[in-house]
């Protein structure tokens, strides 16, 4: 199960580079990519599946008020993301505050994955 598990924390890691890294790269003219809602998918159904996992593993102690907060942030980063897409795909313009949101929340959800103890 361990290495089932590390695979998953590979693939969340990878989500969250591809919300971010979209979001770097798009801070002179705030927009949101498509690549930053597919990470978003990838980082709540690799975190489901992580939760799933946890018990399984032996000495697992999971703080789980802090993965429902992840959570509850990762839901609004996809949701944020989907409406910047297909905002994008109707080809209007995408706030500032909308593209901001998707990248903060997922720099914010970094955040409390590595610094919350």
């Amino acid at each position: 199960m361990s290495i089932l598990f590390n695979i998953l924390v590979f693939l969340h890691i990878v989500g969250a580079a591809m919300i971010v890294g979209y979001w770097i790269a798009t801070l002179r003219e705030p927009t949101v990519h498509p690549r930053q809602r597919d990470g978003a998918f990838l980082q709540l159904l690799t975190g489901i599946a992580m939760m799933g996992v946890i018990p399984l593993l032996p000495d697992a102690d999971a703080n789980y008020f802090k993965l429902g907060v992840k959570f509850a942030i990762g839901v609004a980063v996809a949701v944020l993301a989907v409406i910047g897409t297909r905002k994008v795909k109707k080809g209007e313009p995408v706030s500032t505050g909308l593209a901001h949101g998707v990248g903060g929340l997922a720099l914010v959800n970094i955040a409390i994955a590595t610094l919350w103890n």
